[in-house]
This record gives structure tokens, sequence and C-alpha cells, in this order.
């Protein structure tokens, strides 16, 4: 396994804080949960099985059943980093995720981040 390495960090060790992020800002881990399934084809029972197994988000990725074809439309400047011009594509999905979190939790609409 190569690059970053926050690729090979387990997803169940960053969820909790995107479920805060969204919480403290008055969100829900339901809203966080539907954005993550909406990008990468997870069930919600599939999306719990990832976070209990502990996998990497090299493995969440490349096990999702399918990301959303809009991802596309994923835009924005996350941790100061245009997410579109991610080169890297795993590190552009967890990009995307972390804008899609971003926007739940600065109170933007289910309706618009779920393009």
């Amino acid at each position: 396994m190569s690059g970053h390495r926050i690729f090979a960090m387990a997803f169940s060790k960053v969820y909790p804080a995107y479920v805060q992020k969204a919480e403290r800002k008055k969100r829900t881990r339901e809203e966080v949960d539907r954005i993550i399934c909406w990008l990468t084809g997870y069930s919600p029972a599939e999306l719990r099985r990832q976070i209990e197994r502990e996998v990497s988000f090299e493995t969440f990725f490349a096990e999702a059943p399918a990301l959303h074809p809009h991802t596309s439309l994923i835009t924005g400047v996350v941790c100061g980093v245009r997410v579109e011009n991610v080169e890297d594509p795993l590190m552009q999905k967890i990009r995307w995720l972390d804008k899609l979190v971003d926007e739940l939790a600065k109170g933007k609409a289910m309706e618009k981040i779920l393009r």
C-alpha cells in the first residue's frame, strides 16, 4: 500500500469525528450516514458492517458498491484543498466525503448536499 497515511487509517476511527462535527451544528448521525451511503452506495447495514470491521479508508472505498454518478458535482475547498483538483483518486474520494460532511455542518439542506 502506498500513498498518504490516511489511506491505511481505519474509517471507524474517523467516522465519530464526522458525526461529532455534524452534531455540534445540530445535525444528526442519520444525516451523516445518509451522506456516506449516497456517496458510496453502501446500505445503512453495510455501512455499519464496514465500521464494525474497522476497515481502512482504502478498503472502505475499494469495497464501496458504487460511487454516486454525480460525484463530479462535488466542488469547493476543504482543508485548503480544492476537491475537484485532487489528483489521487482515493484522496479525492476522501476529500469528497469531507466536503459533504462540511456542507452538512454548515447547515446546507440535504437536497443540495445530495446533488
